[in-house]
């Protein structure tokens, strides 16, 4: 069976693959050496948005020359991992503070602002 895709774009894509599976694996090794929670989240969040756009723009480049016209879809998918992911992070930052304070861990800042009771 033959392609109709030529091998410089085959070696584009599959150079854009390999280096989104190099992200996974270094944010996994990152994930596995970090000891702290907050340590702990950077990396996996750094290397899926890294991963995900590299995946996407092999998806854009191949399916763009195999129908012969730009397709912009996966556009899609990477727009809602950049704004979800950073939310999803902060989210889970915020609620681990949260518990920690609550549980009165050793070494955990403390809030920006205290609570001020309204004048009466």
């Amino acid at each position: 069976m033959t392609s109709d895709v030529p091998f410089w774009v085959e070696a584009v894509v599959a150079v854009l693959l390999v280096s989104s599976g190099v992200f996974v694996i270094i944010s996994a090794i990152g994930f596995l050496r970090l000891q702290d929670f907050f340590l702990r989240m950077h990396p996996p969040a750094l290397a899926y948005t890294f991963g995900s756009w590299t995946v996407t723009l092999a998806s854009i480049l191949f399916f763009s020359w195999r129908h012969g016209r730009l397709m912009l879809h996966p556009w899609l998918i990477i727009i809602m991992l950049s704004i979800t992911v950073p939310v999803t992070t902060l989210l889970l930052a915020r609620a681990t503070l949260f518990r920690r304070r609550m549980a009165e861990a050793a070494e955990t800042p403390p809030p920006l602002t205290t609570s001020v009771s309204a004048p009466r």
